[in-house]
């Protein structure tokens, strides 16, 4: 009896993106997924909020990547995306305690930073 080969999901849960380590394609470490940020009409997912900096997560800044950015690789068990940390110290980005509304504006810069075809 042959036995059924079972692929991974194309889908995944928020809890288990959350925590999710984050690198450049140098294998570089960027950090973990914080949160998701999911657009209440369409459903879709926006943003994946990464953490990066600060000590074992005290003072470390959020920044909220478009989605479409992140590629999961298997290998790293972990998302890629293109970037390196010095082009973080430019990007949009938030304290843990000062959420933003992503209202028009602060979307606004997200969209300036990384480019409107990617949100």
């Amino acid at each position: 009896m042959q036995q059924a080969t079972t692929l991974p999901s194309a889908v995944i849960t928020s809890d288990r993106v959350a925590g999710t380590d984050v690198f450049n394609p140098a294998g570089d470490s960027l950090g973990s997924i914080d949160h998701l940020v999911i657009d209440k009409r369409s459903g879709a997912v926006r943003y994946a909020v990464l953490e990066f900096g600060g000590i074992l997560g005290m003072g470390a800044d959020r920044y909220p990547l478009p989605w479409s950015m992140l590629k999961y690789d298997a290998d790293k068990e972990g998302y890629v995306v293109p970037l390196e940390k010095e082009q973080l110290s430019e990007a949009p980005r938030y304290s843990s305690d000062a959420r933003p509304a992503y209202d028009d504006q602060y979307t606004r810069g997200i969209r300036e930073y990384y480019g409107d075809d990617l949100i």
